[in-house]
């Protein structure tokens, strides 16, 4: 069988896929990384709603894709952009999300940390105001028994005149955080409402500043997310973690070196390529837990090219690709967005998408899988 595919210059090639998936196995937690998996949210099809409104979602689909994560020993991190925080899901359903996740993370047993911003607020603020909002999603996150991650905030970027109101902010958090936790940095090539942030578009400037919240506070520190989509600055930025506190790296296009690491150290990693990856990248790691590093790159270097792919700019609108994957493996019955982001790629993007998945064998039914792939090329007038 084969399927005929769209590329970038307009031509249809011929493609063949595969007739089996990966073979993976379901497993507990990893013993040398700690992974987290950050999780995209299914759409409420039949809502009549426009990309203007608030998201519909489509809660027994997306808790059981969580399910399905926490299955393979990897961890949730909820609510994050992976999930369209601020690009379709507002703050009312990102606390829903959470409630609903950290309730079942608990039922299961499985590992949960979600994103604390400011999203609450839809206009300009003061730096009181940043503050108030990031403290009221923080009780949240607390209340519910999940591990907070402090996400980089738009308002604050757009309030703070240099690099002290960012001291003062994330230093008022940490000061009150009931337990450690995880700082995100956000690159503007995946928000660019957020650059110069730190207080410096100045990238050496700004580490500098992310080093001193850090090293004033490393005992409510458990780690920090960066996510540039630079190795190098990664790699030197860990080197420079006091004692104790851990780098989580969310670096889409560099992940398997900088989770192998070197002789001064590794990255664990909070990615949201690991949500079509999930599977493939939990049987990675728990080939690195063995000592065997070369088995593990020979299983994640591979999928270094759909990555790429799915994070290819815009970056920010690679969640369409991971919901688009999502749709062919299975794990939801539609290909529809909140906020209609399914949109926002076109067919040779989509087309490409589907070609490295399944060459990596992604799909658990590869049937499947071409059967959606051929409806949608048939929806944009693609025939077989």
């Amino acid at each position: 069988m084969t399927i005929r595919l769209p590329d970038s210059r307009g031509t249809l090639r011929t493609y063949e896929p595969r007739t089996e998936p990966l073979a993976v196995t379901t497993g507990s937690a990893f013993t040398s990384r700690t992974v987290f998996s950050a999780a995209h949210v299914v759409a409420d099809p039949y809502a009549d709603v426009s990309p203007d409104s608030p998201a519909a979602v489509d809660w027994d689909a997306t808790l059981a894709f969580r399910r399905h994560l926490w299955s393979h020993g990897l961890g949730v991190a909820e609510a994050m952009d992976t999930a369209q925080r601020g690009m379709g899901l507002d703050w009312a359903g990102a606390a829903e999300l959470i409630r609903r996740s950290a309730a079942e993370a608990e039922a299961v047993g499985g590992l949960i940390a979600c994103g604390v911003g400011t999203d609450q607020l839809t206009g300009p603020a003061s730096l009181a105001e940043v503050r108030a909002a990031y403290e009221e999603q923080l009780a949240l996150v607390e209340a519910c028994g999940a591990q907070a991650i402090l996400m980089a905030s738009r308002a604050l970027a757009a309030a703070a005149d240099g690099p002290e109101d960012y001291l003062d902010v994330y230093g008022h958090l940490l000061r009150q955080s009931a337990e450690p936790v995880i700082l995100h940095w956000l690159g503007p090539m995946f928000d660019p409402a957020l650059e110069g942030y730190w207080g410096s578009p100045d990238l050496d400037a700004a580490t500098e500043v992310f080093l001193q919240v850090i090293a004033a506070h490393p005992d409510k520190v458990d780690g920090i997310k960066v996510s540039l989509l630079d190795a190098r600055r990664e790699v030197d930025l860990r080197r420079r973690l006091p004692d104790g506190v851990r780098c989580y790296t969310g670096d889409d296009f560099h992940y398997p070196e900088l989770i192998a690491g070197d002789e001064q150290g590794f990255s664990h990693a909070l990615l949201g390529i690991f949500d079509p990856l999930g599977p493939l990248a939990a049987e990675a790691v728990r080939v690195l837990d063995t000592g065997d590093v070369s088995g593990f790159h020979s299983l994640l270097d591979p999928t270094v090219d759909l990555s790429r792919h799915l994070f290819q700019t815009p970056t920010r609108f690679y969640k369409t690709g991971v919901v688009f994957l999502a749709w062919l493996a299975g794990h939801q019955s539609h290909f529809t967005m909140v906020g209609g982001l399914q949109s926002a790629r076109s067919l040779p993007h989509f087309a490409r998408a589907y070609e490295l998945a399944d060459g990596l064998g992604l799909f658990p039914d590869p049937k499947l899988a071409e059967e959606r792939m051929k409806n949608l090329l048939a929806l944009y007038g693609v025939t077989q």
